[in-house]
């Protein structure tokens, strides 16, 4: 843990007391963060276990993560970069990285010991003026950037350092916004405005255009035994990795399955009044094909928990037989099962372990 601490140490001296870090240090620490750990030699042996692609990002990708490392060391997450709230829309505003925030939450869910590095890279100050709000984990990956001086080859690093079983990498290295045109012509830009007229778009799109990416990004969609969409939300976590154009190219040209996790609500706002139809024929519009598998909860919510997320304008998303039989004619497979927890009994969540089993019984059949 000892060059985690020095990376935390430096990221809080830089980032709120603008202390200028000696050369000799940023080269110890470049080291640091370049070598490989034992453990990550360990992983890179198991030569068995499938390739699996996971795109998104936000809670339901972390969350899936955690699963599938179970039954896999070959993961790479595809990781949305255009989150604008919380400390990664402070640090954009005052750094002008990308937002660490997903690509943090995803690292720490393929780290070895979860519970101790959540605790530890999730830590979020709640006193100091500059501090109050960030993350620590947040704070990492910015001092890594800043000490690299490449955003890309920090997040690479940190993966590295963590000796996660995967990989983690943005979707893109540029800086983009999510842009939407609702029904009734109105632009808007940004993730937090189309979060909240999610329902009423009819378009949305990324600006500037990402003309190409990275060679790990495309090596890992061409290798890989599965692609996995969501969960999460579709329009800020799933849908801007698919506007991203050579990420949808390839997904469609791939021959391995894709499969989607349909969300076990609707999102108020952004996917309100939507079912998960409305959600494929989002995903089928970038790739210009339905997914192969759709993954959709069948265990019904306790009508308690139910209402109160009714009161904030989310409703359980179910698959009636006249909508499962439309996407079947599409082409789609429906996997039903009880992919549903309740953590303490108020709030709902994926169940990691049962979505990463239903994953693997796809690509082993």
């Amino acid at each position: 843990m000892l060059n985690v601490i020095t990376v935390t140490i430096i990221a809080i001296i830089a980032f709120f007391l603008g202390v200028y870090i000696k050369p000799n240090i940023i080269n110890s620490l470049k080291n640091a963060l370049n070598k490989k750990t034992s453990n990550s030699s360990q992983f890179e042996k198991k030569e068995i276990s499938p390739k699996i692609v996971a795109i998104g990002g936000g809670t339901g990708l972390s969350t899936l993560l955690r699963g599938l490392k179970l039954f896999t060391s070959n993961i790479t997450a595809i990781v949305a970069v255009t989150d604008e709230g919380g400390s990664s829309g402070r640090i954009i505003k005052e750094w002008g990285i990308l937002p660490p925030g997903d690509l943090r939450n995803c690292m720490v869910a393929l780290a070895e010991d979860t519970n101790y590095m959540t605790e530890i890279w999730n830590y979020r100050f709640d006193k100091g003026e500059s501090l109050a709000g960030h993350s620590l984990g947040n704070l990492i990956v910015l001092a890594a950037t800043e000490i690299l001086g490449d955003f890309g080859l920090a997040v690479e690093s940190l993966n590295r350092l963590l000796a996660i079983k995967g990989n983690v990498l943005p979707m893109t290295e540029e800086r983009v916004r999510l842009v939407g045109l609702t029904k009734d012509e109105k632009q808007v830009v940004g993730e937090l405005d189309i979060s909240e007229n999610g329902n009423n778009l009819k378009k949305i799109w990324l600006e500037p255009q990402v003309e190409q990416i990275k060679l790990s990004v495309k090596k890992a969609i061409k290798e890989a035994d599965a692609i996995v969409l969501g969960p999460g939300s579709l329009l800020t976590s799933i849908m801007p990795n698919l506007l991203v154009k050579e990420i949808s190219q390839l997904c469609q040209d791939t021959m391995s399955p894709i499969i989607y996790i349909a969300n076990l609500m609707t999102q108020p706002q952004e996917t309100e009044g939507m079912n998960i139809v409305s959600h494929v024929d989002w995903i089928a519009g970038c790739l210009g094909r339905v997914p192969d598998y759709i993954i959709v909860n069948s265990k019904v919510i306790p009508q308690s928990i139910a209402d109160k997320y009714r009161a904030i304008g989310a409703e359980p998303l179910y698959l009636t037989q006249e909508e499962a039989k439309y996407l079947t004619s599409l082409g789609a497979s429906i996997i039903y099962g009880d992919y549903c927890d309740i953590v303490n009994d108020k709030v709902i969540r994926h169940n990691t372990k049962a979505l990463a089993g239903a994953i693997i019984k796809i690509i082993s059949d």
